[in-house]
């Protein structure tokens, strides 16, 4: 991070106090460090989204236009569903 920019954060009271407390029990240096933390795993959360969006997502409608008999009607999803939750549960 060669250059920085400065903002002026304003948090709720309890989210600061959990911040505070994350800083008191060590594990973060600062509440900047813990803020630029929460920030990357945003920015990650996002770009992963976006790699789901763009590689099984839109994957999945061109497999469904170019073939739409190989689809699952909704009934049959939920019905898959329930059957793998009914497998887990007696297991």
């Amino acid at each position: 991070m060669n250059s920085v920019q400065r903002f002026d954060v304003r948090l709720p009271a309890e989210m600061a106090e959990e911040l505070e407390q994350k800083v008191q029990s060590g594990e973060y240096d600062s509440v900047q460090d813990a803020l630029i933390e929460g920030a990357r795993a945003l920015l990650q959360r996002d770009a992963d989204i976006d790699r789901w969006l763009r590689e099984e997502v839109v994957a999945g409608h061109a497999e469904y236009l170019s073939d739409p008999s190989s689809s699952i009607p909704s009934e049959g999803v939920l019905g898959r569903i329930k059957a793998r939750r009914q497998a887990r549960a007696t297991r």
